[in-house]
């Protein structure tokens, strides 16, 4: 099973983002619940994000946490993500959790997809 990354996480949590995935969890009723982030193939861009709750681990993901909240990535899509932050952003047009890539060379104007 996987260990909790502690010490210089390749990906992080922003504190809005942690407090929105408590609050979520929380209305699932399921405490186990994580925030799994992947990367794979698609979008404009020729890469995409996809967050999905997940109750299990497997032997190639990474756990990284921030005040309790769990969000898991899997070796392969953190070859795309190191050194990114998932956050939980608010605006007028919508709310929804977004990541800041340094890896992305370029994104599409909705942050979904990105490119190396």
């Amino acid at each position: 099973m996987s260990e909790i990354a502690t010490v210089d996480p390749a990906v992080g949590l922003s504190a809005s983002a942690a407090r929105r995935l408590a609050e979520l969890i929380r209305a699932e009723g399921r405490p186990g619940l994580m925030l799994r982030l992947s990367v794979s193939g698609g979008g404009c861009s020729g890469f995409q994000y996809g967050f999905s709750f997940d109750e299990s681990l497997t032997d190639e993901d990474r756990v990284f946490e921030r005040d309790g909240m769990k969000l898991v990535v899997d070796d392969v899509s953190l070859t795309l993500l190191g050194g990114a932050e998932v956050d939980y952003v608010e605006e007028l047009v919508g709310s929804s959790f977004q990541v800041k890539n340094p890896n992305a060379k370029s994104s599409c104007g909705c942050g979904s997809s990105f490119a190396v």
